[in-house]
């Protein structure tokens, strides 16, 4: 392993200094494909933080994209596509004689060349548009047309009902009801200039849902954010008119079209929405295209300048990993980009780039593009993923969406909190809603005499890990940015509810100890007292919540008596070896998590340079779940500890599996979640930075469990607002110093 180099605050490359240059090194990794993609399986992602687009190209010649937008909540909180949208152009292009589609990363756009016809589709880093260049040497005729599958309301059963989890068949409880249904679009007639479609929630779960859960009260204190939800597309073009309610053409033969499609979402009255979507239109078509273009690029440029990781290797099998390990990274950030600036988080299972599944076979087959498996809901076991990637890629403004619905809905909890137990703080699902609630299915909709708080599925019934864990997360940010009005209006107000929680919530044992019970253990021991991932978790955040100068003097007074009363780390025997335990009792195994290394990642109580290494490797080599992708989390602990070839062998296997079903080579899954699986891409990510840095406050460490083998350039984030770039080359490190 190469010697480990330790590096305090004065080893730093501030943010305003450029360092190594990257050589446009960006490009290398574009995907390119010299055949049609044919269907949606063989589609390219693109997108610009809010609206998305699975584009292709059909053997006819036709370029074909979904459209979709992060925040289209349907009536039973399923998230949609927007629609697809097909672009026709006559003559075929394919007789040119010529086809390359390319991705082009560093320009965040989407090329097609097709000889005498060139395409251009890119989605505007900062305005809301779809856009689609055509220019060809010869006159060409073009037809745009609007295709949609939601046509009239019809029932949602069998393999379907998985992506409404928690109603109909998804849901453990069984005693919700089943009536669950798909509701149509609306399409704008004898409009003259363009094509406007969109759906609108003609109803909502979301009162019902409050009142299941003994919280109907609460919707007093915020709308409904199902209820009239108004979401679609306007689709117009230069030299374009109406053939139908649906389809523009072209007014004659030209050599040169412009296609802007216009992604809106707003609740309230439709023909609102309408006013609003065409506004939008004529604001962006003030713009010259050419400034958007150049604003675009540079967007695109700024964000490749903040983080990256070339590998490469002088060995050629070494060589190809290192290439796909680089792409990956590469290509994972990218989705996160194109994901992660809209109106919700990513979500794990698809993302914003779900297709349909008419040419697919298994249990999910002939589904439309809206489906995924396990439903809208947000598991933060699978959520906390590309978030947790972010940071060391210095990608701060991609957690917005996401310390947003956990702020919104931090009112909810604690008044659920107050409700269920009496006491203050708050405590959040695993399962959650966007607006912070179970999911029907899950809390139970036939009470008998439960207690209110009384959670059916045993997966989730006392799984309460999320806002420790965010918790954790935000501290983190803070440290990374430095933000004071950060720590101020969202740090302290959401941690400090969670502690609360924590430290009125059990009772004390007979040792003067929290009596964590009834517990449990992630969703793998169902039963547990005194689970590891509460004991560890609850002390490290409350030792980062006590070194900010924030606080106070009652809050300091209460996290260091919650800390006090905290059980010892539970740790059990195998043989004549002491190893970390998933909790001091547990039982009633249920799932395939090793809950004892919670306390490597993401607690981080175990890792190199800290007290205790050896107790945490052993841990990790007895752990009984070794499984590799999805959200297994194995690589990044390993790489927390240290372990170089463990961690490589683990990022090259994930980077190296994606849908085989799928095209591009970032559509990882669907595992045991849905492709494009947001977690498996995630974790390589986050687990392949660890292996280059890691942090503990102010102080950093590099090249922890980096393998010699491999020479790298690598920029990442650090605590502080600090850049860390350098090349390592033969095993040596040559770091740019400020």
């Amino acid at each position: 392993m190469m010697n480990r180099i330790i590096l305090f605050i004065f080893l730093y490359l501030p943010l305003v200094q450029a360092g190594f240059a990257q050589q446009n090194r960006v490009s290398r990794y574009n995907i390119r494909w010299t055949n049609p993609g044919m269907n949606s399986k063989g589609s390219m992602p693109i997108g610009n933080g809010d609206i998305g687009a699975n584009v292709w190209v059909e053997a006819n010649g036709d370029l074909v994209f979904y459209s979709s937008k992060t925040d289209a909540w349907s009536e039973i909180g399923r998230l949609l596509k927007l629609g697809r949208v097909r672009v026709s152009i006559t003559p075929n292009p394919l007789e040119e004689g010529r086809f390359v589609q390319e991705l082009k990363l560093e320009e965040g756009a989407i090329a097609i060349d097709y000889g005498l016809t060139k395409v251009k589709l890119w989605i505007d880093a900062n305005n809301p548009v779809i856009q689609t260049e055509i220019k060809s040497r010869v006159p060409v005729n073009v037809k745009v047309a609007y295709e949609n599958w939601r046509k009239g309301t019809r029932p949602i059963m069998g393999a379907e009902t998985g992506s409404v989890w928690g109603m109909g068949e998804r849901q453990v409880s069984k005693d919700c009801p089943v009536a669950i249904s798909q509701e149509p679009d609306l399409v704008l007639a004898h409009d003259q200039k363009s094509i406007i479609a969109y759906h609108r929630n003609p109803y909502s779960i979301w009162r019902g849902n409050l009142q299941i859960q003994a919280l109907d009260d609460f919707d007093r204190y915020r709308p409904d954010p199902l209820l009239h939800n108004n979401f679609g597309l306007l689709i117009r073009g230069r030299g374009l008119k109406n053939q139908d309610d649906t389809t523009l053409v072209s007014t004659s033969a030209a050599r040169q079209f412009s296609i802007a499609v216009y992604p809106a979402a707003r609740q309230g009255a439709a023909n609102a929405w309408v006013r609003q979507v065409k506004q939008q239109a004529a604001v962006i078509e003030a713009i010259p295209v050419q400034k958007r273009v150049l604003a675009h690029q540079q967007w695109w440029k700024n964000f490749w300048n903040r983080s990256y990781i070339y590998i490469t290797a002088k060995d050629s099998a070494e060589q190809a990993q290192a290439f796909m390990v680089s792409r990956g990274y590469l290509l994972q950030r990218f989705m996160n980009a194109c994901s992660g600036r809209g109106g919700s988080p990513i979500k794990f299972n698809g993302s914003i780039f779900t297709v349909d599944t008419y040419e697919t076979g298994g249990p999910q087959k002939d589904l439309d593009a809206d489906f995924r498996l396990w439903g809208g809901c947000y598991w933060w076991q699978n959520t906390r993923l590309p978030y947790w990637s972010m940071l060391e890629s210095g990608d701060f403004d991609l957690f917005a969406p996401l310390f947003k619905m956990y702020m919104d809905a931090l009112p909810l909890r604690m008044a659920a909190t107050r409700k269920y137990y009496g006491h203050e703080g708050a405590f959040f699902p695993e399962t959650m809603n966007f607006w912070g609630t179970y999911a029907d299915g899950d809390y139970g909709c036939k009470r008998d005499s439960l207690p209110d708080g009384y959670v059916k599925n045993p997966y989730i019934r006392y799984y309460w890990q999320s806002g420790l864990e965010l918790a954790l997360m935000m501290a983190d940010y803070y440290r990374f940015t430095k933000s004071s009005a950060f720590a101020k209006d969202t740090l302290l107000p959401f941690a400090s509810q969670i502690l609360t929680f924590y430290a009125q919530h059990w009772k004390k044992g007979p040792d003067g100890k929290i009596l964590f019970d009834p517990a449990m253990s992630l969703e793998t021991f169902h039963t547990a007292v005194n689970p590891l991932p509460e004991i560890v978790g609850i002390r490290v955040v409350a030792e980062k919540l006590l070194q900010l100068p924030f606080p106070s003097a009652k809050q300091k007074q209460t996290w260091t008596a919650l800390i006090k009363a905290l059980p010892e780390v539970p740790l059990r025997l195998k043989g004549a070896d002491t190893l970390l335990a998933p909790a001091q009792i547990y039982s009633n195994k249920a799932n395939i998590e090793n809950p004892e290394l919670y306390a490597v990642f993401p607690y981080r109580a175990y890792a190199v340079g800290k007290p205790g290494l050896d107790l945490a490797i052993r841990s990790f080599n007895a752990r009984t779940h070794r499984e590799n992708g999805g959200w297994q989390q194995n690589s990044i602990q390993a790489a927390c500890l240290g372990l170089t070839q463990e961690a490589k062998a683990m990022v090259v296997e994930s980077f190296s599996k994606w849908n085989k079903e799928m095209r591009f080579p970032a559509f990882w899954g669907p595992n045991y979640d849905w492709t494009p699986d947001q977690c498996h891409g995630s974790v390589a990510v986050t687990a392949l930075q660890r292996m280059l840095l890691q942090y503990e406050d102010d102080k950093v460490t590099l090249l922890p469990a980096w393998p010699a083998e491999w020479d790298v350039q690598f920029r990442l984030a650090g605590p502080g607002g600090k850049r860390y770039e350098g090349v390592v080359a033969n095993g040596h490190l040559k770091l740019r110093k400020g």
